[in-house]
């Protein structure tokens, strides 16, 4: 369970990172310091969040007992 939460924080996070980073922050426009969408930096910096969070999940919750 934790791994499958984990692994997939991780996906969604770095997902979430290059959509925002070559989607919507558009770095090769040559206006590439006015992003297309305002919140695009913090849109990237909840996914670089989530990859962290991801290790503190594995850690945190417990692994299932085998009997």
């Amino acid at each position: 369970m934790r791994t499958v939460l984990t692994i997939s924080m991780i996906v969604v996070g770095f997902a979430l990172q290059i959509t925002s980073y070559f989607f919507l922050a558009a770095p090769w426009n040559p206006l590439y310091s006015n992003p297309r969408v305002p919140f695009a930096p913090a849109l990237f910096i909840l996914g670089v969040m989530l990859v962290f969070l991801a290790a503190v999940v594995y850690e945190l919750l417990p692994e299932k007992q085998v009997q």
